[in-house]
C-alpha cells in the first residue's frame, strides 16, 4: 500500500508521523523501549499536543530480535495470533548517553539516540539492514483509519524472496505484494499461501507477526527499501539472522514451527479421479489395474470431490449410487498396495445433513444478527465451519474419523481461502485477521486427527491454502495451473518461493489442472513432477493416466516413477533434513549456493536435496539452458560430465533432462524401484561423484519410520579414499562413478560395474581404504 506521492510528497488525504526525536530509552528486563516524538522537541511546551511513538526491542530466541512499534496501546486485540515458539535466550543490553545496543546471539540492534531516528541491525558485527529517517511511520488515512508502516533498507545487489507461494517473478524486488489469501489460480498476483516472511540474499529474514493483511512495497514505493504496513495502532516484526540463508530458514521455522515428516508412502506417485469427471469403482479399478498392467508403480489413489453427492459437499458420505460398498472398495484397493486419499473442504452445503447439525449447535460461522453466514459461491447455500469453537472442531473431526476407520489414509484439504470478513466467530476473533488465519485452524484440526488416529509421522495432508506456521502440516500443492509450459514454469516459481518461506514439502498438478495438455507438455511435466518433493497426476475435466496421451507417455511415467523410488534413500534423508533444519526439499539455487551471484535470480531450475540439480524442459523442441556452479557435474541419467561455472545449452529427449549431480556427492540409491516403502538401507548402493582431494562426502540412510540405519563418510587425501560406515549392519556397496581402476583396497573387494568400480565391504560397519 502506497502512502507517498513520489519521494517528496504524501498522498492526498494521508498524514504520516515519523519517529524523529528519541526522548528516552527504558530498559525493562531483557527488553528496551524507545520513546520518540514525531517532531523536534526544543522546549518543554513542545511535548504538549503531540504524538509519542514507542519501539520495543526484545528477543524470543537466539539470533532473532522482535520489534514492536506502537502508537496507542489501549486497543483490544481479539486475535487470532500466530503461534510463536519462544526460547530462553541470553540477551545483553548496553545503554549510554549515545543510545543502546541489544544483543541476541550474533544479532544485535543499535539505537543511536544522537541522530534522530537511526536504528541499525547487525549480524556478527556486519550491518544487514536498518530503519532510518522517515522510515517507520504512524499514518492516518482519509477516513481517519490508522496504519503503521516500516521501511527497512535494501543494499546494492540485495534481492528479496519468499512471501509465500507466489507465481509472479521469483525475485520480489519491484513488486507490490498483499498478504491476503485468494483462490486465484497460478497465473495471477493472487496467492493461496500468503506468508508474511521474506528472505534476503544478504543473510537475514523478516517476519511480520500479523495474520491480517500485510501490504508490502518491495523496492517499489521506495526503490531502496522494503516497506510493510498494517492497519491499526501496532506493527510487530522479527529480524531473523543467520550465517547463511539456510540458517535463517532454520531460525525462522524454529520460531514458527518445523515441518512434520510426511510418511514415506506419500513420496510415491499419486493418481486421482480428476475433478469433474464421471467415475465409480469400475472406473477407478480400470485406471489402477491399467497402471499395474503397464508396470507403472502407483502409491496413492485419490478420490476428488464427487466421491460425495453433488450439492452436499461436504457431508463426508460416499455417494451410494456410485459407491454402494465404500468400505469394501477401499479394502480392495488397499489389497493392491495403495493408500487412499479423499477430498474435503471446510464448507457445509445447505443440502448436507451436516448443515442442520452445525446450525443447531452453533458450529457454523455467523453474521452480526446471529444468522448463519451463507452464500452460493461453490456450494449452494454453504456455511463455514467455525474452528474457533472447540466443540465444532471435535464435531468436524468426528465426521472425518469415520472415513479414517473406513481406511482413508489422508485428506486433500482443499479451499480455505474464500473466508468472509463480515462475520462473527464463536470466540470473538477479529474476522479480518481470521481471513488468512482460518486455513491454519482448518489444516491443523485435520492433521491432528490423522496423527491421533494413525500415529506420529503417519499424518499427511494435500493442502492448498496456508499462512505462517502452516509448514507444520504438510503436504501443500500449488493449486489450479493450466496445461501449458508457461504454467509449468509459474508453478515452479511458486514452489521455490514457498520453499523460501519455510515450507519443506510441495507438489503440483502434473500436466496442469485446467484443460488437457498435449502429449509433449504431459511428458515434460511428468519429469518435473517426479523429481519434485511429492508427485500427483491430477486434472479438472479429463483423466491423467498416461496411455490417454501417447505410448511414450507411459514409458516416461514408468522411467521417472521408478527413478524416484530408487532414490528414496537419498530423498527421505533430504525430507528428514527439512524437518530438522526447516529447509525445503526443492531448493532455489541461491539457497544451496548463496555465494554465487549467478544463482540469485534462477527460477527455472532447482536443487532436489543438496546434491541433485534439476532443470526441467519447458518447450516442445527439448531445448534447455541452465546454469551450473563451479566444478565437474555428472548427468545422473546419461553419465555425461559437464564443467560448471557457466550456462549450459542442451537438447533432451522425453526420456532425459538435466539431472546433474554436484561434485563431492554421495548419493544413496535403493535396491528397489517398484514400491515406495521398502528397506532403504538393505542393499543400498552409495554412488560417489567427483570427490576432490581433501574433500568429504557423506550419506545417511533412514528407515521408513525415520530411524537412522546407516551413515557413510568418504574422505579423500591424495589418491587414498578413507571410507567409514556405521549403522544396523545391513549390506551396502560403494559405487566409484567413472573410476575403473584402483591400486588396492583394505577391508573389502572391488568388482566391475556398469558405472564404475563397486566396492563391497567385508563387514558392513567399520573403516576401509581404497587406493586409486
Amino acid at each position: 500500500m502506497k502512502f507517498t506521492d513520489g519521494f517528496w510528497l504524501v498522498r492526498e488525504g494521508y498524514q504520516i508521523q515519523n519517529p524523529t526525536d528519541i526522548r528516552d530509552i527504558v530498559q525493562k528486563g531483557d527488553s528496551i523501549t524507545v520513546h520518540a516524538a514525531t517532531k523536534r522537541i526544543l522546549v518543554k511546551g513542545d511535548t504538549l499536543n503531540g504524538t509519542l511513538l514507542k519501539a520495543t526491542y526484545s528477543s524470543p530466541m537466539p539470533n532473532v530480535i522482535k520489534v514492536t512499534l506502537n502508537h496507542h496501546k489501549g486497543k483490544v486485540d481479539h486475535g487470532p495470533a500466530f503461534e510463536i515458539f519462544n526460547q530462553d535466550t541470553d540477551v545483553s543490553i548496553h545503554k549510554d548517553e549515545q543510545g543502546a545496543v541489544l544483543q541476541s546471539g550474533k544479532l544485535s540492534v543499535h539505537v543511536d539516540k544522537t541522530n534522530g531516528w537511526d536504528i541499525q541491525f547487525l549480524y556478527d558485527g556486519k550491518r544487514i539492514t536498518g530503519s532510518g529517517s522517515r522510515a517507520a511511520g504512524y499514518i492516518t488515512g482519509p477516513n481517519k483509519e490508522a496504519y503503521f508502516r516500516e521501511q527497512l533498507d535494501l543494499g546494492v545487489g540485495e534481492y528479496i524472496y519468499g512471501l509465500g507461494e507466489r507465481f509472479t517473478p521469483f525475485v520480489k524486488n519491484g513488486q507490490v505484494v498483499d498478504i491476503w489469501n485468494e483462490d486465484g489460480g497460478t497465473s495471477s498476483e493472487q496467492a493461496y499461501k500468503n506468508i508474511p516472511f521474506y528472505l534476503s540474499n544478504k543473510g537475514y529474514g523478516v517476519f511480520v507477526n500479523h495474520p491480517e493483511r500485510v501490504s508490502y512495497e518491495v523496492a517499489s514505493e521506495n526503490v531502496s527499501k522494503v516497506q510493510f504496513s498494517v492497519e491499526g495502532e501496532t506493527l510487530e516484526y522479527f529480524i531473523i539472522g543467520g550465517d547463511n540463508p539456510k540458517d535463517v530458514l532454520n531460525n525462522y521455522t524454529t520460531l514458527t514451527g518445523k515441518p512434520a515428516l510426511p510418511p514415506a508412502w506419500t513420496f510415491g506417485l499419486w493418481l486421482t479421479t480428476s475433478f469433474t469427471t464421471d467415475y465409480d469403482e469400475a472406473t477407478v479399478n480400470h485406471f489402477v489395474d491399467g497402471m499395474a498392467e503397464r508396470d507403472l508403480p502407483l502409491s496413492v489413489f485419490h478420490f476428488d470431490c464427487f466421491w460425495m453427492k453433488e450439492y452436499q459437499w461436504s457431508d463426508f458420505v460416499w455417494d451410494e449410487e456410485m459407491f454402494p460398498d465404500p468400505e469394501g472398495m477401499i479394502r480392495r484397493l488397499k489389497d493392491k498396495g495403495l493408500k487412499i486419499c479423499a477430498w474435503i473442504n471446510p464448507y457445509i452445503a445447505e443440502k448436507s445433513y451436516l448443515f442442520d447439525e452445525g446450525m443447531e449447535n452453533g458450529y457454523l460461522v455467523k453474521t452480526a444478527d446471529g444468522s448463519v453466514w451463507q452464500w452460493d459461491l461453490w456450494q449452494a447455500g454453504m456455511g463455514l465451519v467455525d474452528f474457533t469453537n472447540p466443540d465444532a472442531v471435535e464435531w468436524y473431526k468426528s465426521k472425518l474419523s469415520v472415513l479414517i476407520d473406513q481406511g482413508v489414509d489422508s485428506f486433500k484439504t482443499d479451499f480455505g481461502e474464500r473466508i468472509p470478513t463480515d462475520v462473527v466467530y464463536y470466540d470473538g476473533s477479529d474476522p479480518v485477521k481470521m481471513h488468512n488465519y482460518y486455513t491454519q485452524m482448518y489444516n491443523k484440526a485435520v492433521f491432528e486427527l490423522l496423527e491421533e488416529k494413525l500415529g506420529k509421522n503417519e499424518a499427511a495432508l494435500f493442502a492448498r491454502s496456508a499462512t505462517a506456521g502452516g509448514q507444520q502440516f504438510p503436504v501443500h500443492w500449488g493449486g489450479d495451473c493450466s496445461a501449458t509450459y508457461e504454467s509449468m514454469a509459474e508453478s515452479l516459481r511458486g514452489g521455490l518461493s514457498l520453499g523460501l518461506s519455510g515450507f519443506g514439502f510441495w507438489s503440483h498438478d502434473i500436466s496442469g489442472f485446467e484443460n488437457t495438455a498435449p502429449a509433449d507438455v504431459y511428458k515434460r511435466w511428468v519429469q518435473f513432477g517426479l523429481l519434485s518433493s511429492h508427485s500427483r497426476l491430477h486434472g479438472s475435466t479429463s483423466y491423467r493416466v498416461p496411455w490417454l496421451f501417447d505410448d511414450e507417455s507411459v514409458d516416461v511415467v514408468r522411467d521417472f516413477t521408478k527413478l524416484k523410488i530408487s532414490l528414496m534413500p537419498y530423498l527421505f534423508h533430504a525430507a528428514k533434513e527439512s524437518t530438522v533444519q526447516g529447509i525445503p526439499m526443492m531448493r532455489a539455487m541461491m539457497l544451496e549456493f548463496p555465494n554465487d551471484p549467478a544463482t540469485f535470480g534462477l527460477d527455472t531450475q532447482y536443487m532436489l536435496g543438496d546434491s541433485i540439480l534439476v532443470a526441467p524442459v519447458f518447450n516442445i523442441e527439448g531445448d534447455v539452458s541452465y546454469y551450473l556452479p563451479e566444478g565437474t557435474w555428472t548427468n545422473y541419467l546419461t553419465g555425461e560430465k559437464v564443467t560448471g561455472g557457466k550456462y549450459i545449452h542442451e537438447n533432451h529427449s522425453f526420456r532425459t533432462l538435466p539431472m546433474m549431480i554436484k561434485p563431492n556427492s554421495l548419493i544413496a540409491v535403493g535396491a528397489v524401484n517398484d514400491v515406495i516403502e521398502y528397506d532403504y538401507a538393505d542393499g543400498v548402493a552409495l554412488h560417489l561423484f567427483e570427490l576432490a582431494d581433501q574433500a568429504t562426502a557423506e550419506a545417511k540412510v533412514f528407515s521408513t519410520k525415520a530411524k537412522e540405519e546407516l551413515a557413510v563418510t568418504v574422505n579423500r587425501t591424495g589418491s587414498e579414499l578413507k571410507v567409514s560406515a556405521a549403522g544396523e549392519g545391513k549390506a551396502w556397496s560403494l559405487v566409484l562413478r567413472d573410476i575403473h581402476e584402483v591400486s588396492g583396497v583394505n577391508g573389502g573387494t572391488v568388482s566391475k560395474g556398469e558405472q564404475g568400480l563397486v566396492f563391497t565391504p567385508e563387514k558392513n560397519n567399520g573403516t576401509y581404504t581404497i587406493e586409486l
